[in-house]
């Protein structure tokens, strides 16, 4: 793209760890190749202020944990210490403390919102103005949230660009099952379930949990479950796992590499059910060829669809996704049919370069109109 090098800011209030803080570390390198310069802006004790400078970019520890007094002038500060031509924010926290210090100076940064998940949002005054007064240009993971933000907050069209999270579609490929699982000392002939993601409630691993259960009970054919990812949850689940005594389960936690795992599975599930752009561990899954059973939450369906790369149930609904592991388990055709038509569809729609192209555009609509 031919146009001037920024100073882009990322700000993220948040102190965990998923797919909202790996897409802006992911997306800051991929830009930050292209010649712009980037700074990340976070509390010090937040994971991503680590990851981040993990990956040689710039980070600055800034208290804005929190509304209050502290995290705005705290912001204030951060945004007058540097000439930023860009603020990207990525949480309710850090977009209200920016846009509260930016309200008054003009010469400050363009304020760009990334809107990850599909919580609700509120329809008030308030929201109205940071969506369409503070806000110079906002971007979404899915084309759902976009739509959603237009009609409930009465935002220009123009102004709201939808872009997913993308994908190295190089890496996210295809790979040798046998050898995967031998890698990782998994059984070489189980039928194996698998899913990624942190261990939070509406991903529905509790739900995934008493699915391969029901299924292993009605039919009596070992189902191996690998929940792979930390969070949370992890303590509960682990006790549901071993209440319903399944035959074969794995959590091995946090991996930096996803990958081999994606390629020892012969079924992926997200049951997520509220909170969801369009992941980003369902389009690897679908990059990896695995057959997936998913929900239509979010912007999910933008890569899911039911019966053509998808398995697609409604949520919270085990005896759907019990349905749908045992449907994928007798039929190999199917599962060999929607995984080759999930790959082809994630590498035309969610790859990594287009990511970086859509963001790249919208910072410099952002900039030009300071």
């Amino acid at each position: 793209m031919n146009a001037r090098a920024l100073s882009i800011l990322h700000t993220e209030a948040s102190l965990g760890w998923g797919g909202q803080e790996i897409r802006i570390l992911n997306e800051s390198v991929g830009i930050q190749a292209r010649g712009h310069a980037i700074t990340i802006a976070a509390p010090a004790e937040a994971r991503i202020t680590a990851e981040a400078r993990a990956r040689g970019l710039t980070v600055i520890d800034t208290p804005i944990g929190r509304k209050n007094l502290c995290g705005l002038l705290a912001m204030r500060a951060l945004l007058h210490a540097a000439r930023f031509d860009v603020v990207n924010t990525h949480s309710s926290t850090d977009t209200w403390l920016a846009a509260l210090s930016l309200a008054l100076d003009r010469k400050g940064p363009a304020l760009v919102r990334t809107r990850h998940i599909s919580a609700p949002v509120s329809t008030g005054m308030a929201t109205r103005w940071l969506y369409r007064n503070a806000s110079a240009r906002i971007a979404t993971t899915g084309e759902t949230l976009r739509d959603e933000l237009i009609a409930k907050l009465g935002i220009d069209r123009a102004r709201v660009l939808s872009v997913p999270t993308g994908m190295d579609t190089d890496r996210f490929r295809p790979g040798d099952r046998t050898a995967a699982r031998r890698a990782l000392s998994l059984p070489a002939d189980m039928m194996l379930v698998g899913i990624v993601a942190t261990l939070r409630s509406w991903k529905g691993h509790r739900h995934l949990i008493e699915a391969v259960a029901q299924r292993v009970q009605e039919t009596g054919v070992p189902t191996g479950l690998a929940i792979v990812g930390d969070g949370p949850q992890r303590e509960a689940l682990a006790a549901q796992a071993a209440a319903l005594a399944l035959p074969a389960f794995w959590m091995p936690g946090n991996q930096a590499d996803v990958v081999p795992w994606l390629h020892a599975f012969d079924i992926f599930a997200l049951p997520s059910y509220a909170n969801e752009g369009v992941p980003q561990a369902l389009v690897q899954a679908m990059l990896c060829a695995l057959p997936c059973i998913t929900t239509s939450v979010g912007a999910i369906g933008e890569a899911a669809i039911d019966g053509q790369t998808a398995l697609v149930v409604e949520p919270q609904a085990v005896v759907q996704i019990a349905a749908a592991i045992g449907r994928l388990a007798h039929d190999a055709a199917l599962r060999e049919r929607l995984g080759l038509a999930a790959r082809a569809h994630c590498v035309a729609h969610f790859d990594a370069r287009v990511m970086l192209d859509r963001m790249e555009g919208l910072f410099q609509a952002a900039a030009g109109e300071r």
